[in-house]
């Protein structure tokens, strides 16, 4: 584990921030659409094997979003996909986002 900074809070005690606390503070969770087990794929297309499905009614985190494979589906048609674990991306189609457009940073 590495540390980014340590920052002072009331009191003069220090606390300690780590690069992977900062980064989970950042991330939200969606909700997939009711009524779909949705497939995960291990890049951001259907041309991707499927690495595992998501029961329904499942919440996902959204580390980041890249453009992929265009998919239709219950919110539309979308290029969007969303990384939701190492290696792991779902169609934003399927992901009850609120927003037609990128709601996370882009991967890199």
């Amino acid at each position: 584990m590495s540390v980014d900074r340590a920052e002072e809070i009331e009191g003069g005690e220090s606390q300690t921030v780590t690069a992977a606390a900062a980064v989970t503070a950042a991330v939200h969770y969606y909700s997939v659409a009711p009524g779909y087990r949705l497939n995960v794929r291990r890049g951001p297309g259907t041309q991707y094997s499927i690495a595992r499905v998501l029961p329904e009614g499942a919440q996902i985190p959204i580390y980041c979003q890249t453009p992929g494979t265009s998919v239709a589906g219950p919110y539309g048609t979308s290029n969007i996909w969303d990384n939701i674990a190492n290696g792991e991306f779902v169609s934003d189609a399927y992901v009850l986002t609120g927003s037609d457009g990128y709601v996370a940073s882009r991967c890199s």
